[in-house]
Order: C-alpha cells, then structure tokens, then sequence
C-alpha cells in the first residue's frame, strides 16, 4: 500500500563510488543482482513500494545509471554540484521537494532495506515523529524520516556528512528493527557477494 504522496522518499544516487572502485571504471550502483535488477534501481523499488512519490537524485556525468533508472521508468533528479559532497545532493532533492510534509531519505548502495522497515519509519513520521532512524542490534543505520519542520536546517547542512550532525544534536526516535538491510551497503568489491552474483553490471 503506498502513501499518500505528502512524504517523500529521497533516494541519493551521486556519489562517486571511490573507494568500490578508485579508477572509475565501475559504477558499484549498476552492479546486478542474480534477476538483473541494478542495486539503484532495487533501492528505488524498496523506496517507492511504500512511497509514492520519490525524489532519485544523480550526478549529470552518470549517463548510464541515469538511462538505468529511465529503463524502469524514473525520472532521476540531476544535481548539477553532487561533487561538493552529499549534502549538496540532499539539499538539491529538499529543494526540489521542499512542500513535502516529510522525507525519508535513503542511500542507493543500501538495497537490502525492507519495505517493512520504510513502512515502519515512514509510520511513525505520521504518527508526530519529527526525527526518526531504524536501529538494529545497537547500531544505528539508514534510511533515516524527517518531518517539514527540520527543512531549514537541513538546507543549512554542507560537505559530505549529510543529515548526521542533525541526528546527533536534535531529539531522534529510534526504531528497533530486525533488518540488518539498515547496515549493509554495497561500499566495496568484497560486498558484491551480497548481491548473489558478482559478475554482472547494467552498463
């Protein structure tokens, strides 16, 4: 069941990948699980199973992940300064999106997060939460809710540190889940094991 279109799911998609690959010669959001499907582009299914509207924002110099996205018909965000860090690429969707009642924002080489967990977050930023974050044994991971009322200090955030400084100085609520999807990113080449098949991209 999707959401009414007054929250929005932010997926962030323009990092360079350096440390997957510090040539740049493979995008690790474009490596395939064993059905085909790009790690991006599960990670806007996840996103867009419980959100019915989602912001996807890429790099303009990424031709491939953006006709990626395009092929399973998304419209992708370009984000004309996604190299001045990962803030830039957040506020660039928060501005794009800006009357949105809330976010859940989301990273794209995390594409084992359950679509119960989105649900489960995205519940509770209806239920008054301003500040919400899935936790699982102890840890705190991704993706994280926030309500309108922390737009503008969101709009404030610079460099490469995205949303943490806010969730280390405002109130959070934390949200036990059995989901160890909310950790697992796809950051090296040792990860593609995850993925079921490390042998295939979509480029």
């Amino acid at each position: 069941m999707a959401s009414p279109a007054n929250f929005t799911g932010i997926l962030l998609a323009a990092g360079r990948g350096r440390r997957f690959d510090p040539h740049g010669q493979q995008d690790k959001l474009l490596q395939c699980f064993s059905d085909g499907t790009a790690v991006a582009v599960r990670s806007a299914q996840h996103l867009n199973a419980v959100l019915s509207q989602i912001c996807i924002v890429v790099r303009q110099d990424n031709a491939a992940l953006i006709r990626e996205f395009q092929r399973h018909a998304y419209s992708p965000l370009i984000c004309c300064h996604a190299d001045a860090g990962l803030a830039a690429s957040l506020t660039c969707a928060l501005a794009a999106t800006r009357d949105s009642a809330g976010w859940l924002i989301a990273l794209a080489d995390m594409p084992f997060v359950q679509t119960e967990t989105i649900h489960t977050l995205l519940a509770n930023l209806h239920a008054g939460a301003d500040i919400v974050a899935p936790v699982f044994q102890g840890q705190r991971g991704n993706p994280v809710g926030f309500s309108q009322k922390h737009l503008p200090d969101l709009m404030k955030l610079s460099g490469d540190q995205g949303a943490r400084r806010l969730l280390a100085s405002l109130p959070l609520t934390e949200i036990i889940v059995n989901d160890p999807g909310v950790l697992q990113d796809i950051d090296s080449k040792d990860d593609l094991r995850l993925l079921g098949n490390t042998a295939s991209s979509a480029n």
